[in-house]
């Protein structure tokens, strides 16, 4: 093995598999929503958007449903 390589005469090209790695959207969250994972986001040290979508997936993985039905007021 060799102590130095030299990589300046390699060409560089992009990852194949990139695009389908994530895709970039907007959507529109409640300020106390992106609060609540920013925060948490500077106590664990991960970026909140990353938190965001760990979540979300999360969320895939178990098939979790949200609870849509709001009870009838009398």
């Amino acid at each position: 093995m060799k102590a130095e390589y030299d990589f300046s005469k390699m060409k560089s090209r992009k990852n194949p598999y990139a695009s389908k790695l994530k895709k970039q959207v907007t959507i529109r969250m409640g300020e106390d929503v992106i609060e609540y994972f920013k925060e948490m986001a500077e106590e664990t040290g991960i970026p909140y958007q990353s938190l965001i979508n760990l979540y979300l997936r999360d969320c895939v993985a178990t098939n979790r449903k949200l609870n849509v039905s709001w009870k009838k007021q009398a």
